[in-house]
């Protein structure tokens, strides 16, 4: 790389050397400080310039130091001389070329040659690209080269690149770059390299000199090109993370005006996650070197160089050199790299960003309108603007100063006029343009003030040149220039008699940095202290905290005073252009705000709001400047229309009582909501479970409503958007306005009546990971759901961390709130008894009133008027359908409501009649937005549907047939498909219970009650309307079966079903359940015994057509499960109906099996039958052992055709059980979620199970291991029978004897079993050794007393022993799930026996992938056991014992768990060990008791990593599950 002298060593490359990595391995010299200018040098300078010249060997510098050849006599020589000191030919004309070549630089860059001051500046923002910050010509970068400091804090390098030839300065740029690059990469420092900064002795040290650049998009490909090239294959991906692309910063001439040059910048970014302990070899090219095909070794080792950062140089620690060990030094630092990665990873963490609080926002609104904080009553009258160097991005943030219309701009900007502020000012407003001269006073005051126009328009007075012919001046020479004429502009401004005495305000808006005592800008500031006698009448806005900071010491040093109080600089330009505007009422009115914290605010455009299309954004100043009619939002509220925005608006305004309070609102706001913010979780969950019609949506926007400027808040618009797209616009909408920062405040989402928590929990994990893919870290919430759902109880749920229940029973200080309302409501509408929605709450939900209402209103209703129909279909639908509805186009359609010429268009509600006051508009989100009209409530509507029963004879059959029949209700365009979604929700939804299965939908069972045998007419009409509905025909064919026992029509409407869902294992499952059942009823129906051979054949027939469906609804469940899996974005877990189905149809044949005579005589007969069903029989030998052979012929002929599924039942039986043992065992819900659904499975499998044991478990247990002359066969078959029977017999089924209450007597006896099984003469198998070390592990955990534990000590051998052998590839998952369990390092365990455990984890998890990857998506696995602090089995903690710390019901439990908080409990801390480990991508690297055993752990949930960078060290607790080991509560 080139150094120091770069500019006069940049010749020498273009005229005859390579340009490919220029001066490789060269040390920086460390010049003293001396004149840059060439006649100045000493003989020492010289030596050195001589030594860095290429085609110059060092012997000619040692010749001109021995001469004592100054820069003076320098200049003099000329070739001759050199020749004469014994300086051949040429290098005696490159020394003369090289030394014209400083002296024509030195006329270039005069400043290089003169004394000047140095003016300071600050380098561009590290690894930014949009900042406005632009350096200015000759300028001196504050930061010296440098090598690493705290590897975060960039290290520094200067190019001047001003005299390279076009053919050589891509090479060159890219060359240095690699050079730089691969020096920080290895050094894992960040770093910049910055091309057009000029260096000594050339140029005074970091001089902005700026470079040329036609192509900017050139340097950014031939970088990525050289990146291939330059680097090794593996690590190029690598390389070109940390290799930022370049940035061109623009360079300003001294006088402020711009020029054609820039400073060219690569940024240096080794992450630890990119680079972690590689690494990197750079190579001279190695695309041309594998052109050349082979090389030898000494080429290649001539090629290669490895850089380092040293001081302010790179070094390649390959280069020859004269020490004796020359590879000494690189295999040091090769060794030293594990510990620089991890000093990489720790600063990382320290500078882990944590969002700041601030209070800036309102101290801007305070500041600026002199405490009104509204700039309609603004203390000051007027503005004056003070301002810089703009710049293009900027205009957009400073629509304000339009609106605080300045008396007068004081522009230091002379390129305003043609592409600065000024111009930009001036397409928006009048302004007129002056000079600083015509302020002074030469005529009377007010005479000059007429003449500018000083309070008509904007005086914008160009303060440093740019308009009528006058130039700009250097900053060094303004104030003697123009500084006196500026001074009397400030004077002018400043008198009594043109502004208004301390009615004005002095507004410094620093556009761009103000970096030099000399700038005009701090004379400026001076002279108006001087005049306003400080600084009461000044702000001063700066666009970051580096450009406050060297504003407030320039200030402090040339006023001293200290002016942090008068500062704005922790907002950005586009926060204070929303801040601003919003104190302006008609921009309240008229534009829209979001929150920035601190009480500021950043405007939301037009364009992003509609972007955000599955959101209703809740802006800060919502409602106001709108028209809407109050009376007519309040009246449609109080009838039972869903709150809006403007009635929470309307009830904040004068004269009105606020709006009520609900007594959970304060709990929400000051402790739910402020715990779940403290949440280290990017997305947390707040759930509002209500009851229909009982305020809980009206709560939540309340909530939302309240918290408007302190959250981003926004309503999901529709629960069937894409859930992917939601969350990417709600991370839009938590970054917007902070794209390069973090975000200061949170998204408070709510989401609306879904149906199901599985959904929710979708939403929250693709939000998390939106979060994470946009590298957003914090260490607090930044996303919070709030989501209201419908509970389908009135009974309060069990409180917890983040739920709360709002039930149908108002107390006494809401009812007394609904009082006072209602006595301001009948104030201002005179139809107040009509607004049920408010009265019925007012009654507190009382059913009397309810019902009256119902019966009063519905009096004149006759089913065969048009009002009528369309009613009573818009109750059933809402009783059956949450938040159904029907559009006003359908309606008005329906109830011929056509516009008229001169009257206009009827209202919808006067076409209902009477009825108009039980239904309200609506407006509905779904493929279409569109108005509607629904039920005001639904207990009105439930009233209504039983009134029409009972009191008009319109049962729910004849309204649904309606609904099914009626044409015109499809036929409308507006809302038609939510219709028919609404429809086919309310014939098709089931909904279940632990204790029984719900078979059909409320509503066909409703009918099917109440007019039995009609269902079957609605089902039927539902068909015809859903003709290609696989679900409806599915409905049909379950109907038939189950109800009707219709198996021939039900099987035609399963195999229609199938037809139209081939690939849908539900709807396979179906068709195998009309076998089932049809099986099953003709066993329930024959009553004779024996059964006869016909009878057999048939219903055995029948159960093979069952099984062969069964499985094939098994193959498509597991294949939809593992297209789920890939797919990543749908969560319904293992349908297990198949598995479950084939296990029930194996019981009703051992039922039909136990009826024939061949197996129905004896106990020895249900032995046969039991060694048939398992294959240890053979039926033939059955056959010629039957002493009635000739009488069960027949029988024989048939279950010979038979023979294969019969052989087969046990084993298919056997592995189903086991599937599902292993399923429910080792698998739970996703946050610790219960499903009703699975209970009943678990006791639909306890059933059969017991059937199955019963057939082939069958033993006496209490003779067992009694009878010392039993042959030990015998024994060891009975001991096998009882844990099959116990389901001891699978690693599953012992784990959760953990869970299930199994008596500690019970897990002892097994535990007896297994030592007698597991005596070595008895030639146990690998699976009952496996399953004795569970037994043992899982009785420690009930009865550590018991004699039948064998010693830990003993068992570790034991296992190990297992662990050395061949392992059944089913064993792999339950032996590498205990080993890790057993063989985690603990004190006094031996190494040996401890440090495969990495191995055995890894083998875990790809057993675990092997087993579960057919049934593992949507579910979470189960931790089975977490890590204690004890020894030995005591170490083990169950779930149970952690319960017991807390002791709370299993909801609370599952919150607590899924927050966090369950590990802040005290006794939870004093019963788990806390491991430490350091996080490493998606893993943490754990340590153990080893310390050179490190192993990989990942979290429970991935978002506890977010807020912790690479390499950061944490602590956290260990659960053990199938999985392998996981990290919880992650600090």
């Amino acid at each position: 790389m080139i150094r120091k002298n770069e500019v006069l060593v940049i010749y020498v490359c273009e005229e005859g050397a390579s340009a490919d990595m220029a001066d490789q391995g060269e040390i920086k010299s460390q010049d003293e400080d001396g004149s840059p200018d060439i006649k100045d040098w000493s003989e020492q300078q010289v030596r050195e310039w001589a030594l860095k010249l290429d085609g110059v060997d060092n012997s000619v510098a040692e010749i001109l130091f021995k001469e004592n050849i100054n820069g003076h006599s320098l200049l003099l020589l000329d070739t001759t001389d050199l020749k004469t000191m014994g300086v051949n030919f040429g290098p005696a004309k490159l020394i003369i070329h090289a030394r014209d070549e400083v002296v024509k630089l030195m006329k270039e860059y005069p400043t290089c040659s003169t004394n000047q001051p140095e003016r300071p500046c600050k380098p561009y923002p590290f690894c930014r690209y949009h900042d406005t910050y632009r350096y200015m010509e000759n300028s001196i970068l504050d930061i010296t080269e440098s090598g690493a400091s705290d590897l975060i804090e960039p290290c520094h390098e200067y190019k001047a690149f001003i005299n390279t030839t076009d053919e050589t300065k891509m090479s060159k740029f890219t060359a240095e770059v690699i050079r730089f690059g691969s020096a920080c990469m290895n050094s894992r420092t960040n770093g910049t390299i910055h091309f057009g900064i000029g260096d000594k002795p050339d140029f005074i040290h970091g001089q902005v000199l700026g470079v040329v650049v036609e192509d900017k998009e050139a340097y950014a490909n031939e970088l990525k090109t050289a990146i291939e090239g330059y680097f090794e294959f593996k690590h190029k991906r690598a390389a070109q993370t940390c290799i930022r692309p370049p940035r061109f910063v623009g360079v300003l001439n001294k006088n402020m005006t711009s020029s054609d040059k820039c400073v060219i910048e690569v940024d240096i970014v080794p992450e630890s996650t990119i680079c972690e302990e590689n690494i990197y070899h750079t190579y001279m090219d190695i695309k041309k070197m594998k052109k050349k095909g082979k090389e030898t070794a000494k080429t290649e080792t001539q090629s290669k160089r490895f850089f380092v950062r040293d001081g302010g140089s790179s070094r390649d620690l390959l280069a020859t050199t004269t020490f004796a060990k020359p590879m000494e030094e690189y295999n040091q630092f090769v060794h030293k790299m594990a510990q620089l990665s991890q000093l990489r990873k720790q600063a990382e963490e320290k500078h882990l960003n944590v969002i700041k609080s601030s209070t800036q926002g309102s101290k801007l609104s305070h500041m600026i309108t002199g405490g009104s904080l509204s700039l309609d009553k603004s203390h000051f009258e007027q503005y004056v603007i003070v301002t810089n160097k703009s710049h293009s991005t900027q205009f957009e943030s400073l629509g304000f100063l339009v609106e605080l219309n300045p008396t007068a701009v004081l522009d230091f900007d002379p390129e305003s006029a043609k592409c600065g502020l000024q111009r930009n000012f001036e397409q928006k407003s009048t302004v007129n343009v002056h000079l600083p001269v015509r302020y002074k006073i030469t005529e009377g005051v007010e005479d000059i003030a007429n003449k500018l126009k000083l309070t008509r328009n904007t005086s914008w007075v160009f303060c440093n040149g740019g308009i009528e012919n006058e130039d700009p001046s250097d900053i060094d020479q303004w104030l003697m220039k123009k500084g006196a004429s500026v001074r009397d502009v400030i004077s002018f401004l400043c008198r009594k008699d043109v502004l208004p005495n301390q009615r004005f305000l002095v507004v410094f808006l620093l556009l761009s940095t103000v970096s030099e005592k000399m700038d005009p800008l701090v004379e400026t500031f001076s002279t108006f202290c001087q005049e306003l006698k400080g600084t009461a009448q000044i702000l001063c806005l700066c666009e970051n905290e580096k450009a406050f900071t060297s504003w407030r010491d320039l200030i402090e040093a040339r006023c001293g005073i200290n002016i942090s109080g008068r500062c704005i600089y922790e907002l950005s330009f586009a926060e204070v252009n929303g801040t601003v505007l919003s104190l302006l009422s008609k921009n309240r009115k008229s534009s829209r705000f979001l929150p920035c914290g601190g009480g500021s605010k950043v405007l939301l455009e037009k364009k992003v709001e509609r972007s955000l299309n599955t959101l209703e954004v809740l802006c800060v100043n919502q409602c106001e400047g709108g028209n809407q009619d109050k009376l007519i939002k309040e009246e449609n509220f109080y009838k039972g229309g869903k709150v809006s925005w403007w009635n929470f608006f309307f009830s904040e305004e004068a004269g009105s009582t606020p709006f009520i309070k609900r007594d959970k609102f304060d709990f929400i706001m000051n402790t739910v909501l402020p715990d779940l913010c403290t949440l280290r979780k990017a997305c947390v969950l707040f759930n509002l479970m209500h009851v229909p019609g009982c305020g809980g949506t009206t709560l939540a926007m309340h909530t939302l409503w309240a918290l408007r400027d302190k959250f981003r808040c926004a309503v999901l618009r529709d629960g069937k958007a894409d859930f992917a797209e939601v969350a990417d616009q709600v991370v839009k909408l938590l970054m917007y306005g902070d794209e390069e920062q973090l975000p200061r405040v949170p998204v408070l989402l709510m989401i609306d009546d879904f149906d199901d928590k599985e959904k929710v929990f979708d939403l929250r994990q693709l939000i998390e990971k939106e979060c994470a893919k946009k590298d957003i870290r914090s260490k607090t919430a930044q996303v919070i759901l709030l989501n209201c759902m419908r509970s389908e109880s009135s009974e309060p749920t069990e409180p917890t961390g983040d739920t709360v229940f709002i039930g149908n029973n108002l107390s006494d200080k809401e009812q007394r709130l609904f009082e006072e309302k209602l006595v301001e409501i009948e104030k201002t509408h005179k139809n107040a008894e009509t607004f049920y929605g408010f009265m019925i709450m007012k009654k507190n939900f009382k059913s009397e009133y309810v019902q009256g209402v119902a019966r009063n209103t519905l009096k004149s209703f006759n089913i065969n008027q048009k009002h009528a129909q369309l009613l009573a279909v818009l109750v059933l639908l809402h009783v059956y359908c949450k938040g159904a509805s029907l559009s006003i186009s359908l309606c008005e359609e329906f109830l011929c409501l056509q516009p008229k010429p001169i009257c206009g268009t009827v209202k919808v509600e006067e076409g209902f009649g009477k009825f108009s006051p039980l239904i309200a508009r609506c407006s509905v989100e779904d493929k279409v937005v569109f108005e509607a009209v629904k039920m005001i409530h639904s207990s009105i509507a439930w009233h209504c549907l039983q009134e029409l029963t009972t009191t008009h004879n319109v049962s729910k059959a004849d309204i649904t047939d309606l609904l099914l029949t009626t044409n015109k209700l499809f036929e409308s365009t507006q809302g038609k498909d939510k219709l028919l979604q609404d429809v086919h929700h309310i014939l098709v939804k089931r909904y279940h219970s632990v204790e029984e299965e719900s078979q059909f939908s409320p509503l066909i069972q409703d009918i099917a009650s109440e007019t039995a045998g009609q269902e079957e007419m609605v089902l039927q009409n539902a068909s015809k309307k859903f003709e290609k509905d696989a679900i409806v025909s599915q409905l049909l064919a379950r109907y038939y079966y189950l109800k009707k026992k219709d198996f021939l029509e039900a099987k035609k409407w399963a195999q229609g079903a199938r037809e139209l869902a081939k690939d849908n294992s539900y709807i396979a499952d179906t068709s195998a359940q009309v076998i089932k059942h049809e099986l099953k009823n003709a066993i329930a129906n024959y009553k004779e015994e024996p059964i006869t051979p016909e009878k057999l054949e048939t219903l055995i027939k029948m159960a093979q057509s069952a099984i062969e469906a069964f499985k094939a609804a098994q193959n498509l469940a597991k294949k939809e499960s593992i297209q789920r899996l890939q797919v990543k974005r749908d969560n319904s877990p293992f349908n297990v109906s198949g598995c479950l189905g084939e296990i029930q149809v194996g019981v009703l044949v051992i039922e039909v099996l136990e009826k024939t005579p061949i197996f129905s005589a004896d106990n020895v007969r249900h032995d046969i039958m039991s060694g048939l069903l398992c294959g240890e029989v053979k039926l033939q030998d059955v056959e010629r052992h039957d002493q009635r052979q000739n009488k069960h012929r027949r029988y024989y002929f048939i279950l010979k055709e038979f023979e294969d599924v019969l052989c087969n039942l046990k084993y298919r039986m056997k592995l189903n059980f086991d599937l599902l043992e292993n399923f429910y065992v080792n698998l739970g819900t996703r946050f610790g979620m219960k499903d009703s659904r699975e209970q009943r499975i678990l006791n639909e499998l306890f059933r059969c199970f017991k059937q199955y044991a019963k057939l082939f478990c069958k033993t006496d247990s209490a003779a067992l291991l009694k009878k010392k002359n039993m042959p030990i066969l015998l024994k060891l078959l009975q001991a096998r029978q009882f844990l099959e029977m116990h389901k001891a017999d699978t690693y599953s089924g012992i784990l959760n004897s953990l869970s299930n209450d199994t008596a500690p007597e019970s897990v002892e006896y097994i535990a007896k079993l297994y030592g007698f099984v597991c005596l070595p003469n008895h030639s146990p198998t690998v699976k009952e050794r496996i399953n004795s070390i569970y037994v043992n592990v899982v009785l420690s955990r009930v009865k550590l007393e018991s004699k039948h534990i064998q010693p830990y000590q003993t068992l570790i051998p034991l296992l190990c022993q297992i662990l050395r052998e061949q392992i059944p590839l089913g064993d792999n998952l339950p032996l590498y799930f205990i080993a890790v369990v057993l063989l985690w390092p603990q004190q006094f365990q031996s190494a040996s026996e401890c440090m495969g455990l990495g191995k055995y984890i890894s083998l875990m998890r790809t057993a675990y992938h092997s087993v579960m990857k057919e049934v593992m998506n949507g579910k979470r696995p189960v931790i089975h056991f977490f890590l204690g602090k004890r020894l030995g089995y005591e170490r083990l903690v169950l779930l149970g014992d952690i319960k017991r710390c807390v002791r709370v019901g299993q909801d609370q439990f599952a919150s607590i768990w899924e927050n966090g908080k369950i590990w802040k409990e005290k006794k939870v801390e004093e019963l788990l060990c806390r491991v430490t480990g350091e996080v490493k991508g998606d893993f943490i690297l754990a340590d153990t008791h080893i310390s050179t055993l490190k192993v990989e752990i990942p979290p429970v949930f991935g978002s506890e990593l977010r807020g912790h960078s690479q390499g950061s060290r944490v602590s956290f607790f260990i659960g053990f599950s199938m999985k392998g080991p996981l990290a919880l509560d992650i600090t």
